[in-house]
C-alpha cells in the first residue's frame, strides 16, 4: 500500500471536513463537487500526457463540447425553430460534409499535379458558396424565433444523465477528427494545432446561436437530483430533518449538493477503475513503452500513430464527460465562461502537481489544486493584508500589493508548481 498517497488523500478529506465544520456544509460540498469534476478532467489529460506524452493544450474545447451535449440531449426541442429552418440547417451541414468527402475522394483518385489541385479547389469553392446559400437563411430564420427566450433548436428532451456519455462521445468524435490530421506532427506543432482547435470550438460555441444561444446562454437545464423546493414540500423529508434538529430549508440545499456528490463520485470511480485496469494491462504497458521510446516501439512492430489516436480520443472523451458534469452542476450553458486559463492551464497544473502518469495522482491534483484555486481568491485579501501588515499605511508598495490581490491565484499556481518541481519533480504521487 502507498502510505504517502493514503496520507495525502486523508489530508484532503480533512480539509473538506474542516471547511464544513467551520463554515457551511453546502460550501464544502460545492467545493468537493467541483473538485471531483476537475479530477475527472485531470484524468483525461493524464491519459493523453501521462500515458502517451501527447501535449494537448486545447482541453477547453473538449470540455466545452461536453457542456454542449447537456443542451443537445436534455433541453426540449423548440418546434417553431425547427419549423422555421431546422431541417434546412441540418441538410446544409450534410451537404457540407458531402462536399468535403467529395474533395477527399478526388484527391485520392487523381494523380498529383495541376489537374488534381484545380479539381479539388473547384469542388471546395463551389461547395462553400452553395453551403452558405443553404445555411445562412436557415440560421437567420431559427434565430429570429423569439430570440429573447429561445432563438435556437433546443435538444431532444431526454433525461440529463444520458447527456454525460453523449458528451464523451461528442468530444471523442471531435478528437478523432483532430487526431487524424494533427498526430503526425511533432509535439510542439501538435500543441499549436490543439490550441487552435480549442479556440475554433470556443468561437463556434459563442457565435452559433442557432445551436448554443451563444452569449445569451441556455438556462434552466434539467437536474438529475430533486430541486430544493421539492424537498421542502415533502412531508417525509421535512419530518426527518426536523427530528434531527436541522432547518429543512438549509438541509434541502445540503441534500441536493450531497446528491451531486454521490453521482459525481460514482462517475469518477468508474473512470478511475477503467483507467487503472487499462494502465496495468498489456495495452497500458505498450503505451508507456511508446511514450518512452517511439523508435524502439516501432522497431518492435507497434503502430505508434494508431495507438496515439486511441489514447487521444479516450482522453478527450473523459474531458467531455467532465464538461457535461460541470454544465449539469451549473444548471446552465454559458459559452463565454469557457476560459483556457481555467480549463486548460489549471487542469495541466493538476496533472503535473498530482503526478503525471499516475491516475491517483491526477485525482489528488484535481482536488488539491481546485481547493487552492478557489480559496486563494476568497482569502486573497486576508493573506495580502497579513503579508503587508509591517508596511506603513499609504506606502506605494503596500497599495500596489493590495491592488494586486486579484492576481494572487496566478501567483500561487506558479509557486506551487515551482515548489513541487523542486522537491518532488514527478509529482506528489509519482508514477511507479
Amino acid at each position: 500500500m502507498n502510505w504517502r498517497a493514503v496520507l495525502l488523500f486523508a489530508a484532503i478529506g480533512a480539509i473538506f471536513v474542516a471547511i464544513g465544520l467551520n463554515e457551511t456544509w453546502r460550501y464544502a460540498l460545492t467545493l468537493l463537487n467541483m473538485g471531483l469534476i476537475s479530477a475527472i478532467m485531470a484524468l483525461g489529460v493524464n491519459m493523453q500526457w501521462g500515458y502517451a506524452g501527447l501535449f494537448n493544450v486545447g482541453v477547453v474545447g473538449f470540455v466545452a463540447l461536453g457542456g454542449l451535449s447537456v443542451v443537445l440531449v436534455s433541453m426540449p426541442p423548440v418546434p417553431a425553430a425547427w419549423a422555421a429552418g431546422g431541417l434546412r440547417v441540418w441538410g446544409a451541414l450534410l451537404f457540407g460534409a458531402a462536399v468535403i468527402g467529395g474533395a477527399i475522394w478526388l484527391w485520392r483518385r487523381l494523380a498529383a499535379g495541376k489537374t488534381r489541385a484545380l479539381a479539388v479547389t473547384g469542388v471546395l469553392a463551389v461547395g462553400f458558396f452553395l453551403f452558405r446559400a443553404m445555411f445562412d437563411p436557415a440560421v437567420q430564420a431559427i434565430e429570429a424565433v423569439d430570440p429573447a427566450a429561445t432563438g435556437y433548436l433546443g435538444g431532444l428532451g431526454l433525461p440529463v444523465l444520458f447527456a454525460w456519455p453523449v458528451g464523451g462521445l461528442i468530444a471523442a468524435g471531435a478528437a478523432w477528427l483532430v487526431a487524424k490530421s494533427a498526430l503526425g506532427l511533432r509535439s510542439d506543432y501538435l500543441a499549436i494545432a490543439t490550441l487552435g482547435i480549442g479556440e475554433i470550438i470556443l468561437a463556434m460555441m459563442k457565435n452559433e446561436d442557432w445551436l448554443t444561444r451563444g452569449v445569451k446562454n441556455v438556462i434552466g437545464l434539467p437536474r438529475p437530483v430533486p430541486y430544493e423546493i421539492e424537498l421542502q414540500n415533502s412531508p417525509t423529508f421535512v419530518s426527518r430533518v426536523e427530528s434531527w434538529g436541522a432547518d429543512p430549508i438549509a438541509a434541502s440545499s445540503v441534500a441536493v449538493d450531497l446528491g451531486y456528490t454521490l453521482l459525481f463520485t460514482m462517475v469518477l470511480a468508474v473512470i478511475l477503475l477503467g483507467s487503472e485496469l487499462a494502465l496495468r494491462s498489456p495495452w497500458g504497458r505498450m503505451m508507456r513503452a511508446i511514450r518512452d521510446n517511439e523508435v524502439a516501439a516501432e522497431a518492435m512492430g507497434k503502430d505508434v500513430k494508431r495507438r496515439h489516436l486511441q489514447v487521444f480520443v479516450l482522453g478527450a472523451a473523459v474531458c467531455g464527460i467532465g464538461g457535461a458534469l460541470l454544465t449539469t452542476l451549473d444548471g446552465q450553458l454559458t459559452p463565454a465562461s469557457y476560459n483556457p486559463l481555467r480549463f486548460t492551464f489549471v487542469i495541466w497544473v493538476m496533472v503535473i502537481v498530482g503526478g503525471s502518469g499516475n491516475n491517483w495522482g491526477a485525482v489528488l491534483g484535481g482536488l488539491l489544486i481546485w481547493f487552492l484555486w478557489v480559496e486563494v481568491e476568497n482569502r486573497g485579501g486576508e493573506i495580502m493584508a497579513l503579508l503587508t501588515s509591517g508596511l506603513a499605511d499609504g506606502s506605494a508598495l503596500k497599495i500596489h500589493l493590495l491592488d494586486s490581490v486579484a492576481h494572487m491565484r496566478m501567483l500561487l499556481m506558479g509557486i506551487v508548481l515551482l515548489v513541487v518541481m523542486r522537491f518532488s519533480p514527478r509529482g506528489l504521487i509519482p508514477e511507479k
